[in-house]
């Protein structure tokens, strides 16, 4: 292992010797505990601590005896694509009585389990934090009752608590996303795709109702990611007289040919006199004021249900990790806190700040503060509130402002799920801004050959669902068409330009920004929104398509390892798109489970390789008699995927057999997921206001004249922020051989899937660490929002 800087912090430099860590699932289930689960169990074997499970929760703590087990490597091996809690939850009384925490303590003290891991919800994690307060109490009364020695209040003098929220509802302030919130998106937009296709074919009217008692984040972003035509959630009930505005609005749509509706309604919905809103009350008002054939599904605990997503897996993977590294680095000083997710950091915040805002949000409500409880969730909520008005409710033109800038809007490169979402929202938001917004068929060589339309609000109706590029995409540059693209601009007096793509999309927007000192047509403000399923454009942490390629790898990593359940000791190689980019390769593997990922970016040799298989050898000896491995497309040109299969066949012979699979062009296939249709919006959204801001900033004279550096841009999300980036100042960034960024932040995590496969490695884990407060975001900040 080569030396490490002395500033930097090591995972595998910290010790767990001597400590014991007990893991415990409480509350509600949650897809991706079982991935927590067994982050927390490998990670804590890994730095040679004692790992315990708490089977069924805060009951099994107080009832002890079988119900507190230590765990090995091996016993929780394939819970990561299983749903819902293996080691149970259930709600328990007795531990909310001190007698019963005394009981916990005692069967804690009995093992030497001083080190808690909670996943659950905000009522959990508030029991954990009361236990850790009265823990030293407990101790002295257990002394004094003679069953335990004061040797052991000694040394057992302090209890560390570290939470992970694991809640499909996302209630809990201070975190992005809680692990299963992504996975019950999945669960309800399946539904909704499938409700669609029926409620079309007989002009139907469907009410939804979806899980979220007190938040209705479920309900609010499968409305945005569907498209639907009203949603009721209890942070924001709608005015006084909705009744009517509802009915009206279902029949313009229905004046307008649209052949269905849509309306999503939180369990906890109410009106603005806190009055619940029920699915029954709505569909009875549109079948009496309207007429229309109105049905309800209540989707309920299927929600909770089915496989995680990779994205839940890849979260509770992280947390897992982050609280591990919590627990060894915690002091008797350090409060209790929870590993949560900001943009795309993990971090550490106290406990009790997240528990105290997440139940202030519930007073707002209550006292029908509801602007105030909007704010409280956070920025990612109320950007998502605001996109959705944005984009659900047309204004009446008399209503809209006229500026009469042209906008064109065109996908460029190979498609990708979620370009469709990207375009809806651009043409809407462009609509709404008061530009005419025209649609570019077939990308550059669409543009050159005149393939441009208007497009109207009610033609991109129904987008969000759809996968592929609806407009049509082409991998085609500009550089050869320049004469023709300024003239096609010229002819159609095109103002501003916003393309959807991947690597080629930067390429081409560098290609115009360099051809403005010849062509005055492209000195216009241009933007760019990152959409391949490679995830390999400069500028960007995440692009449009990648999640739902991930998604297709997951499931059909799923199901291939299933395939071996009967055939014992069988080694898969599979192979992933991305060009040169390892994204889907690495972050495939880490939400797969798999043994080893082969990439671009790490180089290999022959004996790393002979490694791997001596490690699947090993592996094959104990329980768990199957191996993954994955090889992104252009990882090596002579360790091809077939020669990886020869030699993996060869060696293992006698040991284990080998397969393998080409996964191919279904990566780009398929509906685009609930990440994907909504990063898609949001992000196509600023990109639109962005245009608008510089179309005013630029026009002078009659005229719209850009030609700064920073009127050509990129819009991507960098950590936690969404930023506007030159393209320009991008191509230091850039690796323009292999299409991929220099840096990728995607690569720190490398190391996480290694430790999980049970490789000794280096991790980094300098970013950890501190423990940050939780941010009370003015309205004003909601602007650079976090996805």
């Amino acid at each position: 292992m080569a030396d490490q800087p002395a500033d930097k912090k090591f995972f595998e430099n910290l010790s767990g010797a001597g400590k014991a860590i007990g893991v415990l699932t409480s509350g509600g289930d949650a897809q991706g505990m079982n991935a927590a689960v067994r982050a927390v169990v490998r990670m804590g074997i890994y730095v040679e601590a004692k790992v315990y499970f708490i089977y069924e929760g805060y009951q099994g703590m107080v009832d002890g005896g079988d119900n507190i087990v230590e765990v090995s490597w091996e016993s929780v091996s394939s819970i990561l694509q299983v749903g819902g809690t293996v080691i149970g939850s259930a709600r328990c009384k007795e531990f909310r009585t001190r007698e019963g925490r005394l009981k916990a303590a005692f069967n804690l003290i009995q093992r030497g389990i001083t080190n808690l891991c909670v996943i659950g919800g905000d009522g959990s994690l508030t029991g954990a934090n009361l236990f850790r307060e009265e823990w030293s109490g407990l101790l002295e009364e257990l002394a004094q009752s003679g069953k335990i020695e004061e040797e052991a209040v000694k040394k057992y003098v302090y209890l560390n608590i570290v939470g992970m929220v694991g809640s499909i509802d996302n209630d809990f302030c201070g975190t992005d996303m809680t692990i299963g919130t992504d996975s019950a998106l999945h669960r309800i937009i399946e539904v909704v795709d499938a409700i669609m296709t029926t409620a079309q074919s007989h002009q139907r009217t469907f009410v939804l109702e979806v899980m979220g008692r007190h938040c209705g984040y479920l309900a609010l972003v499968s409305a945005l990611a569907c498209g639907a035509d009203w949603v009721f959630i209890p942070e924001y009930p709608p005015e006084e007289g909705w009744e009517e505005q509802m009915c009206v609005k279902l029949s313009e749509n229905r004046a307008r040919k649209k052949r269905l509706n849509i309306i999503i309604v939180a369990e906890g919905a109410i009106d603005s006199h806190n009055k619940p809103i029920t699915s029954e009350e709505v569909k009875n008002l549109v079948v009496q004021q309207l007429g229309f054939d109105t049905r309800v599904t209540i989707l309920g605990h299927v929600q909770r249900g089915g496989t995680p997503s990779a994205f839940d897996r890849i979260l509770a993977s992280r947390m897992g990790v982050e609280a591990v590294l919590a627990l060894l680095e915690a002091t008797q000083d350090t409060p209790a806190c929870v590993v949560s997710l900001s943009g795309n950091q993990a971090v550490r915040l106290p406990l009790m700040e997240c528990v105290q805002m997440t139940q202030e949000v519930q007073k707002a409500m209550d006292e029908r503060k509801f602007c105030e409880a909007v704010r409280l969730r956070g920025r990612s909520f109320e950007n998502n509130l605001n996109t959705y008005k944005l984009l659900s409710h047309r204004r009446p033109d008399t209503e809209l402002p006229k500026t009469n800038f042209n906008v064109a809007v065109l996908n460029v490169g190979a498609p990708a799920a979620g370009m469709n979402a990207a375009v809806r929202s651009a043409i809407r938001v462009g609509i709404t801004e008061g530009h005419n917004m025209f649609a570019v068929i077939d990308g550059f060589e669409g543009f050159a050959n005149g393939q441009i339309k208007e497009i109207s609000w009610g033609d991109v109706g129904g987008w969000t669902g759809q996968g592929g590029s609806l407009l049509g995409t082409k991998r085609t540059l500009p550089a050869k068409y320049l004469e023709k693209i300024a003239d096609q601009m010229r002819t159609n007096n095109i103002n501003a330009l916003m393309v959807i793509g991947g690597f080629e999309a930067y390429l081409g927007l560098l290609e115009l920004s360099a051809a403005r000192e010849k062509y005055d047509e492209f000195c216009v403000p241009m933007v760019m929104v990152p959409a391949t399923v490679s995830n390999n454009v400069p500028g960007s942490d995440f692009s449009i398509g990648a999640d739902t390629a991930l998604n297709t790898i997951t499931d059909t990593c799923d199901r291939i390892k299933q395939s071996a359940s009967g055939t014992k000791r069988r080694v898969f190689i599979i192979e992933t798109m991305g060009g040169y980019c390892g994204y889907l390769a690495n972050m495939g593997g880490l939400a797969a489970g798999a043994d080893a990922a082969y990439i671009f970016e790490e180089k290999f040799d022959i004996r790393e390789l002979q490694a791997n298989v001596e490690h699947l050898t090993e592996k094959m000896k104990t329980s768990i008699q199957r191996g993954l491995v994955l090889r992104n497309e252009n990882s090596n040109e002579n360790y091809t995927t077939d020669f990886i299969y020869q030699l993996y066949s060869e060696e293992g012979k006698g040991v284990f057999d080998c397969r393998k699979n080409v996964l191919g062009h279904m990566q780009q296939g398929g509906a685009p997921s609930p990440f994907d249709r909504n990063f898609g919006t949001k992000i196509s959204a600023k990109a639109v206001q962005w245009i608008s801001k510089k179309l005013r900033e630029t026009y002078r004279k009659g005229k719209v004249f850009a030609n700064t550096e920073d009127s050509v841009c990129l819009l991507g999300m960098r950590r936690r922020n969404l930023l506007f980036q030159p393209v320009v100042e991008l191509k230091d960034q850039a690796d323009f051989v292999h299409r991929i960024p220099k840096e990728q932040w995607w690569l720190k995590l490398r190391p996480l899937m290694k430790i999980l496969a049970k490789y000794k490695t280096s991790y980094d884990v300098s970013d950890s660490g501190q423990l940050e407060h939780v941010a009370r975001h003015s309205p004003k900040e909601a602007e650079t929002v976090a996805i």
